[in-house]
C-alpha cells in the first residue's frame, strides 16, 4: 500500500533488494466499489508513484483491497491499464463479504479484456465442494482450513494463487474488542498456528512469484474473458 511505503520506505527498499516484485495494493486500502472512478484513479496513481520512486522500478501488478473489484466497478480495469498495470489478481470468482464476482467464467489465468484494454489476470482459485465455491489459499481462508485439507486441495488443483497479510501471522497483535462476533472470528481465528502452517506449506510445495508465473504461462493459448460482452 502506498501509505505504508511512504511511512516506511526502507521496507520497500529491502523487499526490492531481495529481488521481489513490488505491486500496488492501492494507497489507502479503500474498497473500490465505495469510490467513484476519479477517486480510484487518484488513489491508484498516488500508490504507483510512491512505489516507483522508492523502488526505481515500474509497477506492473495490482491486487484490489478486499477483492472489491466487482461487476459494478469494471471501469477499474481501464484505470489499471491506463496506469501501466499489466498483471492483475483482483478477481474473486465466488461470493464474499466485500463483493467478489460469483458467476465469473474461470478461476485460471486468462487474458481479461474490458473497454479495449487487456490485462493478464491471475484470479484467486476455488475448490468446488458440494456445488459451492470455496477459497482456501490465502488470508483468513488459509487460517481457517485445516492443514490436511489445504494440502489435499492444493495437490488436486492445477493452479494455485495465494496471498498473505503480515497480520495473518501476528499472534501478538492488539485485539479490537468491540468487533461483531463474526468479524472477530474472521480476523483472529488461527493466528496462533498460522506461521507454522505457512512454513509447512512452503516446504511441502514449490511456489513462484507473479513475475515468474507471467513468463511460464503460454498466453497465446490462454482463455480470453471479454467483459464487454
Amino acid at each position: 500500500m502506498g501509505w505504508i511505503a511512504q511511512k516506511y520506505p526502507d521496507v520497500i527498499r529491502n523487499i526490492n533488494a531481495l529481488g521481489h516484485e513490488i505491486g500496488s495494493h492501492t494507497s489507502m486500502h479503500q474498497l473500490i466499489y465505495e469510490q467513484n472512478q476519479q477517486e480510484f484513479r487518484e488513489d491508484l496513481k498516488r500508490s504507483i508513484g510512491i512505489l516507483e520512486e522508492i523502488s526505481g522500478k515500474k509497477v506492473e501488478s495490482f491486487r484490489a483491497p478486499g477483492f472489491s473489484l466487482t461487476s459494478e466497478v469494471l471501469w477499474a480495469f481501464e484505470e489499471l491499464y491506463l496506469q501501466g498495470i499489466k498483471y492483475d489478481s483482483s478477481i474473486f470468482p465466488a461470493q464474499r463479504a466485500h463483493g467478489g464476482i460469483s458467476n465469473f467464467q474461470t478461476d485460471k489465468p486468462h487474458i481479461l479484456r474490458y473497454s479495449g484494454c487487456e490485462l493478464k489476470e491471475f484470479p484467486i482459485n476455488v475448490k468446488n465442494i458440494l456445488g459451492k465455491k470455496v477459497v482456501f489459499t490465502g488470508g483468513g481462508y488459509f487460517r481457517l482450513v485445516p492443514y490436511f485439507l489445504l494440502n489435499q486441495w492444493t495437490r488436486s488443483s492445477e493452479y494455485i494463487m495465494t496471498y498473505f497479510h503480515p497480520r495473518d501471522f501476528d499472534f501478538g497483535q492488539p485485539v479490537i474488542q468491540d468487533l461483531p462476533l463474526i468479524k472477530r472470528f474472521k480476523s483472529y481465528y488461527g493466528l496462533q498456528n498460522s506461521f507454522g502452517k505457512f512454513n509447512k506449506y512452503v516446504n511441502d510445495f514449490e511456489f513462484i512469484d507473479l513475475a515468474e508465473a507471467v513468463k511460464k504461462i503460454e498466453w497465446e493459448s490462454a482463455p480470453l474473458v471479454d467483459l464487454d460482452i
